[in-house]
This record gives structure tokens, sequence and C-alpha cells, in this order.
């Protein structure tokens, strides 16, 4: 369904240690920087990528918006949950677990990056 997606970061090295750190919890390398000094990953589905405001504003994150990774296992999202703290991510909303509602049932862990971006991994049960 997408292409890509692209957030602001405020310190480009301290959000791509972020991003390697929990992506790579998922198995996908690090990201790469480009002459602009944005950073991307690729993957076979689509791209992700960080980039400084072009507006030159300070980045944020967006009220209501939330980018979900999908992981093969609730003990994955543990791990990368675990990954996101010890490098400068910070938690929010509960604690990772189980949300049911409706007829779904997820596990969700849900951080902060480094420049304030809600984030969450996902696992369907």
């Amino acid at each position: 369904m997408f292409s890509h997606v692209m957030l602001g970061a405020n310190d480009i090295e301290e959000s791509k240690a972020f991003y390697d750190a929990i992506l790579g919890v998922l198995g996908h390398k690090p990201g790469v920087i480009d002459p602009k000094g944005r950073c991307f990953y690729f993957t076979d589905s689509g791209v992700f990528a960080l980039t400084k405001p072009i507006d030159g504003e300070a980045a944020s994150g967006g009220n209501g918006s939330t980018i979900g990774f999908a992981v093969e296992s609730p003990e994955q999202a543990d791990l990368w949950h675990a990954a996101g703290i010890a490098n400068g991510g910070a938690p929010c909303e509960d604690p990772p677990g189980v949300r049911e509602g409706g007829d779904m049932k997820l596990y969700l862990a849900y951080l902060r990056d480094p420049s304030g971006n809600k984030i969450c991994a996902l696992r369907r049960l």
C-alpha cells in the first residue's frame, strides 16, 4: 500500500542509531545516509526514511500519529522495545502486552523515538 514512510528527525545520527537498533532486531540492515543528510532504510516492500524538516522548524511527533512495525512474535516485540529504550527511545502508552478489542487480539509495544515520533511494534495473535 505504501511506497515509503518519512519521519522528521532533529538529530539524524541520534535517530539513525535508534532506528538501526530497533530495525536491526527485525532483521533490517543499518540505514544509509545520502548526500543531503537523510537516512534511508530500504526493504523489498518499501522505504523508511528520516530527514530534518525542510521548513527549518524542529521535528515533532504528530498528535494522533503512529507508525507501526510488524514483528514476528511477542518476544521480538519485547526485544524491539528494549533496543529502543537502550538507544534513546522512551516508553509510552501501556507496557508491551496483549490488547483486545472486538474480534482482534494484538501484541503491541509502543515507543517515542528521539525526536518524539510515536512508533509501535505489532503482532496479530
